[in-house]
């Protein structure tokens, strides 16, 4: 059986956050049936526009594919929230902006994502990271809002993170924006149930 490939940052390429306990793709080798195997060309710290790279070395017997990016995409423009603005409606115009260029991106990504002609499932950022403002959980909202309707209108599953890390023990002490081995493993037990019911030839929203 080839490899479930994971795709994308720091969501699966989490080994340096969680010390001396199993990172996501462990937890994910772990969750497979026998005879699964698992590889991860995620890196932490990347973008959307960087996959591609990611993809360039795509194993031409992978099984499925997950991808999990964006949430450094929203960070990278984060300091948007606290930028000084005239009226409520500069700031939604502005953030208008922002949206519709994370969403061109994000487009192009799974266009290219889908060319590999592999099962695909798309992840959406989650929200629960300890510490975060009301503000940046609403922006995030406008992101999640992109990744779900790219990913209905390509006919992709999508597990949303927001659902599945949903307390402050599933993110790391180390650094709270990313998964803790708490959050890896619910997030691995969510990956390996879209693994078999890809094969049962289902197609649906995966939350928890």
């Amino acid at each position: 059986m080839g490899p479930v490939l994971l795709l994308g940052d720091s969501i699966f390429d989490n080994a340096r956050y969680v010390p001396d306990r199993p990172p996501v793709i462990e937890q994910v080798r772990a969750s497979l049936p026998p005879g699964w195997r698992a590889s991860l060309p995620a890196i932490d710290g990347h973008m959307v526009d960087e996959l591609a790279a990611q993809l360039s070395r795509l194993p031409t017997d992978a099984t499925h594919l997950f991808v999990s990016v964006g949430g450094n995409d929203a960070l990278s423009v984060s300091g948007f929230l606290r930028a000084a603005a005239d009226s409520v409606a500069d700031v939604f115009d502005r953030f208008h902006e922002i949206q519709a260029g994370f969403r061109n991106d994000y487009r192009r990504m799974l266009r290219a994502v889908l060319v590999a002609g592999k099962p695909t499932t798309v992840c959406t950022i989650y929200d629960a990271v300890p510490g975060l403002s009301p503000a940046e959980v609403t922006a995030l909202a406008a992101f999640n809002d992109v990744i779900l309707r790219e990913a209905f209108q390509a006919g992709l599953p999508a597990i949303d993170l927001r659902l599945v890390c949903n307390r402050a023990g599933d993110y790391s002490h180390v650094s709270p924006i990313e998964p803790s081995a708490v959050g890896g493993a619910k997030i691995a037990g969510v990956l390996a149930t879209v693994e078999h019911d890809f094969d049962a030839g289902k197609s649906v929203v995966y939350s928890t």
